[in-house]
């Protein structure tokens, strides 16, 4: 008896401290809770504003339209939204009140009954005709997103990992290309983990795509690596990007001003840092900046055959490094997780030039091809990795071995 009794004195006390052991964990997570409510009111004290032609703050519904395309999608989306609205309010209210009114505990019992042929035809019929309604303006926008004909300009964009490729190839601006990549320096933000509170974060790039306002923009997409999908909200255009193949899509700008999107495909772990940016001017801007891309186009076209110096190199290269290869190489050039370091590289540094110009061309591994560049941007970028750092192996390439290599 006094065992038992000393048990049950002990099964107490033990209840006892597993009680206060639930009261102290319960304190500690209201107060976590609490933290972090006041941290999320500090945010949003300080929180950013919307970013006009991009993402807005809480924003619920579609961006804003530019084009008549958008307008027509979003217009398909608020009556394609009420017919599912009016159409659930009224099963489930029939469901509902069928189960209330008719339920056992009120004396109804189940029966079976007869099925007319009206009621067949009803629930046959009156779906099929939603259907349909539905269906035809759904059909009329999609078939115009796809008509592509009688455009002004035709733009190519590819995508790669990681940053979008613009060749303006039909219309003024003709034989226009470029690199858009990230701004360097919201990278550097990401990477510290304490990030300004920009409205337009990790959506800045280096190189927009500029188009006029009120022009037929035609849009053909491809890929160099893997699946990627060229969005800007505010146009109403998503087109996949495929390796090995052409889609193509349009849209028209009613309104000037800048336009922002992101890949829509998950492309790989640089996946968030693929923005897109489209400004568009008036037409009177818009030949002043081709005008000015066809002069810096003509200053870029370096002959491959020239022979440059050592310090001539490695200052092109800078430029080239940081506009390209900063992102996954880092500044100091250690790279990180796949990314293998350039910094005392066996084969950044040795005398066989070879190997290193065949991954430049050919990408290996995480590295993507680089053929977009030119022989003398790759052969810069090359002689800079080479004699920066700790690699001061007073070594060069020149365009000219690059183009060899290309054949």
């Amino acid at each position: 008896m006094l065992i038992f009794e000393a048990n049950k004195v002990s099964t107490m006390k033990k209840s006892g401290h597993s009680l206060r052991r639930l009261w102290a964990s319960a304190k500690a997570t209201a107060g976590t809770l609490s933290l972090g409510a006041a941290a999320w009111v500090s945010t949003a004290a300080y929180a950013v504003n919307d970013l006009p032609g991009g993402p807005a703050v809480n924003q619920l519904n579609f961006h804003p339209p530019v084009t008549k395309i958008a307008e027509e999608q979003h217009w398909l989306h608020w009556f394609m939204l009420a017919i599912c609205s009016v159409i659930f309010v009224l099963v489930f209210g029939v469901m509902f009140y069928s189960i209330v009114k008719h339920r056992k505990s009120v004396g109804h019992k189940s029966q079976e009954l007869p099925e007319p042929i009206w009621v067949e035809l009803g629930w046959t019929i009156v779906p099929l005709l939603i259907v349909i309604g539905m269906a035809l303006p759904a059909t009329k926008v999609l078939v115009a997103q796809k008509d592509t004909t009688n455009s002004d300009l035709t733009i190519k964009v590819t995508g790669m990992q990681w940053k979008w490729g613009y060749d303006y190839i039909k219309g003024e601006g003709e034989g226009i290309g470029f690199l858009s990549t990230l701004d360097p320096t919201h990278r550097v933000m990401s990477d510290s983990g304490k990030p300004e509170r920009l409205d337009d974060y990790l959506l800045k790039v280096d190189n927009p795509m500029v188009v006029p306002v009120g022009k037929k923009v035609r849009i053909i997409t491809t890929a160099n690596d893997v699946i990627h999908a060229w969005m800007i909200p505010a146009f109403g255009v998503k087109q996949d990007a495929i390796p090995g193949f052409v889609r193509d899509t349009w849209f028209r700008a009613e309104k000037t001003g800048d336009y922002y999107g992101q890949c829509a495909e998950l492309c790989g772990k640089e996946h968030a840092y693929m923005p897109i940016h489209v400004k568009v001017v008036t037409q009177e801007e818009y030949t002043a900046w081709v005008s000015e891309q066809q002069k810096l186009m003509a200053a870029k076209a370096d002959d491959p055959n020239k022979v440059w110096t050592l310090a001539e190199l490695v200052k092109r290269g800078e430029s080239v490094y940081a506009a390209n290869c900063v992102a996954c190489h880092q500044a100091n050039g250690k790279g990180g997780g796949p990314i293998k370091a350039l910094d005392g590289s066996a084969i950044v540094t040795a005398e066989d030039k070879a190997q290193f110009i065949n991954i430049m061309l050919n990408g290996v591994n995480a590295m993507p091809a680089w053929k977009q560049l030119s022989d003398t941007e790759i052969a810069a970028v090359m002689t800079y990795a080479k004699n920066s750092w700790s690699n001061n192996t007073e070594r060069l390439v020149q365009p000219a071995e690059v183009l060899a290599a290309r054949k």
